[in-house]
């Protein structure tokens, strides 16, 4: 195996990366009235233990509860009321970020259990069954208008389908036996001829179970970082917790009353309970949000370690190129115009159906205004299609012969006519082969006798923008690597132009796996993206592999993303995605604790500044009372959890920077932000519940 280093002319890179549009209004504010029956089902404590901080928010609302019953203080009650909300509140954003899938999940529910299938039986016969009966490897027979009825591989014919239901994309694709096209989904519809199709699932574990599953979220799994955060967020509370608890006895020393109330107040508001009710919503949301780019992701780990990807592997063909060679340009030999050459090239490419030959077809018409010619207009035409023993295609009409083919074939052809090849022709067939493209020689023979008229360069056509779009990699800190199975000079030659970081030629499905655990042994994480059988081990050993909804079942069981739209260039939004999540999750751990250090002094002055006079230099905000303080900081503490539920949601926006400036960013932002928000806010809840009677 060796690689090639690349060091491709420099570009300025973008500043924002490309994006893709998703459906606008992230956060509709009518959610949070339709999340709110699936908030109050998780106010059950079994349910809320799995969240540490505002299981002791719930604990401590309960307490509160059962004491306003014995002390039924307006202040009292109006803490136990913002208790209950503030746990509330904390559900509503994880009822709201699971939410948003239910409706698309119910629409692919209803397709699957409305289909029938039309099932294979030993003899031959067909039987009409539920889609929801069928077993592995039953073969089931689906005509055009019908929808295949589950998961499988087509076994016989070719048709075009419409994969929208499932990817939202109105282009049909083809689908055919054999090779990386095979693989065809449930709920989607054939549109034109017949196919055999083997089903691949066993029940309930078809692709569609397994979007409804995802977009309901009821699959999540807490991601590593996201458990560490939490037990993060567990330990600080549990520290708070006792720092509470040590209050009591100090405050009973200096002769300050704290009830039980006050002090599960207290600490409501000391712990992180901002972070805590919004970190399950940031994790839906950031799945939620591949989603709405049709990319599956089937587990959040997936997600997280997109974010944190530092090499990146795409096959060089339909990834980085088009997929088909594509006639490029018409080299002339010497007395022979490239109008001539090109209208011969035309000519002997009409009954050609391979992408090749309709390429040239078009850059003849494209380029050198020809009319695009059909083979019904040469009626007394023979047409020489081309096999692989003779290696060329061509016309015989009105006494002349046309050939186009590989470069041996049709110099041997030359010869056999009694033709003098030309020595101009030699160098311009290695000329093309050195730069990585396919030289096509074409000719004629007449009455005149046999020549060579010149050769087309067909060459794999890099799409457009790929090179910006590498730039932007680069600038995410992402290197880039191109995997082909070609020659050195043709993957050289591709690489310069994509502008790929390396390449790796001649590439075995081996040489794909060493190359990821090599990357991998260095402490890097590694995405690659594929769609064929042989992709499938590559796709299971990197940390985030992206399989293509249109390649093999095989590779999309490796993978742990499919790709509905099936376009790899998709991954930039993938590890943007991922980036993203990273970025506001910490923004937001970082806002939750800084209002914790702001209520610091909005609170504990205001209960200790009567016994303690030096303290009260500290109340800089000048809260009327000790009671409006706490209640203050209360509510504040609940109606920002409201306020930053579309932000969790729609994410922190993400621009490719390097970490420290990152970090720069996140402190200056939601530091200071979140240093500053609560003084503000407390002391404007502060003037209005002042008023209230039995609080000021």
């Amino acid at each position: 195996m060796t690689t090639q280093t690349m060091t491709p002319a420099p570009e300025a890179p973008s500043e924002q990366p490309v994006q893709q549009k998703t459906p606008s209004g992230s956060f509709d504010p009518k959610m949070l009235l339709t999340s709110l029956p699936d908030a109050l089902r998780k106010l059950d404590p079994r349910l809320m233990v799995k969240n540490p901080v505002m299981f002791v928010v719930e604990v401590g609302a309960i307490a509160s509860t059962v004491l306003a019953f014995t002390d039924s203080s307006t202040f009292v009650w109006w803490i136990v009321v913002w208790l209950w909300l503030t746990v509330l509140f904390a559900n509503l954003a994880e009822a709201v970020a699971e939410g948003r899938g239910k409706a698309q999940a119910a629409t692919l529910r209803r397709a699957k259990t409305e289909t029938t299938a039309r099932r294979l039986t030993a003899d031959g016969t067909e039987e009409e069954v539920p889609a929801t009966a069928l077993q592995l490897g039953d073969r089931v027979v689906v005509e055009a208008g019908q929808i295949i009825p589950g998961d499988g591989d087509v076994v016989e014919g070719v048709a075009s389908v419409d994969e929208s239901a499932i990817t939202g994309e109105s282009a049909p694709v083809i689908r055919e036996s054999g090779g990386d096209r095979s693989a065809v989904t449930g709920g989607t519809r054939v549109l034109s001829d017949r196919i055999v199709v083997k089903i691949t699932t066993k029940p309930g574990e078809s692709f569609i179970d397994r979007m409804i599953a995802l977009v309901e979220g009821a699959s999540r799994q807490k991601t590593p970082n996201e458990i560490a955060l939490n037990i993060l967020l567990a330990s600080l509370t549990i520290v708070f917790l006792m720092a509470t608890v040590t209050l009591q006895p100090f405050a009973q020393y200096a002769g300050v009353d704290l009830s039980l109330v006050v002090l599960v107040a207290l600490l409501v508001c000391l712990i992180p309970t901002t972070i805590g009710a919004l970190l399950s919503a940031i994790g839906i949301a950031g799945m939620d949000r591949l989603v709405q780019r049709n990319v599956l992701a089937m587990s959040g780990r997936a997600v997280e370690a997109a974010g944190d990807v530092n090499t990146l592997l795409l096959d060089k063909t339909g990834t980085i190129t088009l997929g088909n060679r594509q006639a490029a340009e018409f080299i002339p030999v010497a007395g022979v115009s490239e109008t001539e050459l090109a209208d011969a090239a035309q000519l002997s490419s009409l009954a050609d159906e391979t992408p090749e030959g309709r390429s040239i077809v078009v850059l003849a018409k494209s380029r050198y205004g020809l009319r695009e010619r059909h083979t019904g207009e040469l009626p007394h035409a023979t047409f020489v299609e081309f096999t692989a023993q003779t290696r060329m295609s061509g016309v015989d009409v009105d006494g002349r012969q046309v050939r186009k083919g590989a470069a041996g074939a049709v110099t041997a052809w030359i010869t056999a006519q009694g033709g003098q090849l030309d020595s101009a022709l030699g160098e311009l067939v290695d000329g093309i082969s050195a730069s990585g493209g396919t030289p096509l020689v074409v000719a004629e023979s007449n009455s005149h006798g046999a020549r060579a008229l010149g050769v087309i360069h067909l060459k794999d056509v890099v799409k457009a923008g790929m090179r910006e779009r590498f730039d932007q990699m680069r600038a995410m800190g992402i290197r880039t690597v191109m995997i082909t199975g070609d020659n050195q000079l043709t993957a050289q030659a591709i690489a310069e132009e994509a502008g790929v970081d390396d390449f790796l030629a001649e590439a075995t499905p081996e040489d794909k796996m060493a190359l990821i655990k090599k990357e991998q042994e260095g402490g890097r994480l590694v995405a690659m993206t594929g769609d064929g059988t042989n992709d499938a081990p590559a796709l299971a050993q990197a940390d985030v592999g992206v399989a293509m909804n249109s390649g093999t079942s095989a590779a999309k069981e490796a993978g742990n993303m499919v790709d509905l739209d099936s376009n790899p260039t998709k991954l930039i939004e993938i590890v943007e995605i991922g980036k993203q999540l990273l970025i506001t999750r910490g923004s937001l751990t970082t806002f939750s604790i800084a209002n914790d250090v702001a209520k610091y002094f909005a609170i504990l002055p205001a209960l200790f500044a009567g016994a303690y006079p030096g303290l009260d230099k500290l109340n800089i905000m000048r809260l009327d009372s000790a009671e409006s303080a706490i209640l203050s900081a209360v509510i504040f503490n609940a109606l920002v959890i409201v306020v930053l539920v579309p932000l969790a949601l729609r994410g922190v926006r993400y621009k490719p920077s390097s970490a420290s400036a990152m970090l720069r960013r996140n402190l200056l932002i939601y530091g200071v932000g979140g240093l500053v928000t609560p003084f503000i806010g407390i002391k404007l809840i502060d003037l209005l519940v002042s008023v209230i009677p039995g609080i000021g």
